[in-house]
């Protein structure tokens, strides 16, 4: 029977971090950390989601900002709000929900955002800076993919790990994240020839195609690590509507290890958030000189999550 990674529980443990950091920063005096919301429209699933940011922040003691706008606002409007979050004081994070109206140009408004306010961790400099090595904020999912991997394995040191999925939100990161833990590590996408063949061979598989049960068992080596990323929404046989993955659930028991949907991913997406919200208030409270050597190597320290858990 495959261990079941239990997001939940890590996400609890990383909130529980979390507030206790926003309270040690208050008692000293620091400024509490506030994270800026920007949602635009009335898609759904983007409201539900900013719900349950906006919770997830009064739990912890973050402060937060909601900026609710039409779906017809301009691009220039849109700019000019992320302008104004930028020189806000009381704003340490900035997060735009994804996906934007179609006339609005998403990496234009991404890469407006203060890099030191990115809690998404998309613009180029933070992205840049995790493909070198160098520290920044790191995007919350993959962060939380490597979390929630520390959970049941250690030294990640010459492991062979599948990414399936190449997206910049998810896949890349990820693998970047990997590799900076000495993985080996093969990146697919919907044009990779024989995929089966390739995850067989591998010790970790994070699965984030957004294809409904696309991994199955037979795929899967005995003892593997499976981390899904995916999440959809299908209707079984009796009518009713139910969340999936991109992993074939039951037919993991062989595997060593595996996330679950929902309960898994999900849930540490958010508490990255949290958890980055605070690392951003941090920094711009005490900023380093940029580039230096003690900056890029306490910053990347915080980024695989086992020492946020060290002690625990």
């Amino acid at each position: 029977m495959a261990q079941l990674i239990d997001g939940r529980a890590l996400a609890r443990a990383l909130d529980a971090k979390t507030a206790a950091a926003v309270a040690e920063m208050a008692a000293a005096g620091l400024p509490r950390p506030g994270l800026a919301v920007v949602l635009l429209g009335d898609d759904p699933a983007s409201q539900i989601y900013v719900r349950r940011k906006i919770a997830a922040c009064r739990e912890v003691g973050i402060r937060s900002f909601e900026h609710r706008l039409p779906a017809a606002t301009t691009q220039d409007a849109l700019l000019t709000l992320i302008a104004r979050l930028n020189a806000d004081p009381e704003v340490h994070g900035i997060l735009c929900q994804v996906p934007l109206p179609p006339h609005i140009d998403q990496r234009m408004i991404l890469g407006a955002i203060d890099p030191a306010k990115d809690v998404d961790g998309f613009h180029p400099v933070n992205v840049g800076r995790l493909s070198t090595g160098t520290g920044g904020i790191v995007p919350c999912t993959p962060l939380g993919v490597m979390m929630l991997i520390d959970t049941v394995a250690g030294d990640l040191t010459g492991m062979n790990a599948v990414v399936i999925g190449k997206s910049n939100i998810v896949g890349k990161p990820i693998a970047m994240l990997l590799l900076e833990r000495e993985a080996t590590v093969t990146v697919t996408h919907i044009h990779t020839a024989n995929l089966p063949a390739i995850t067989r061979e591998a010790d970790i598989i994070v699965a984030a195609a957004g294809a409904p049960d696309l991994v199955r068992g037979s795929w899967v080596k005995p003892g593997a690590i499976i981390i899904d990323v995916g999440i959809s929404r299908i209707r079984g046989e009796d009518g009713r509507e139910r969340l999936v993955g991109d992993v074939a659930f039951a037919e993991m028991d062989h595997a060593g290890a595996v996330s679950p949907v929902p309960g898994g991913v999900g849930p540490m997406t958010i508490a990255c958030l949290l958890s980055n919200t605070v690392k951003a208030a941090r920094i711009i409270a005490d900023p380093q000189p940029a580039g230096s050597d003690t900056e890029d190597e306490d910053e990347w320290q915080d980024v695989p999550g086992r020492s946020l858990f060290a002690d625990s």
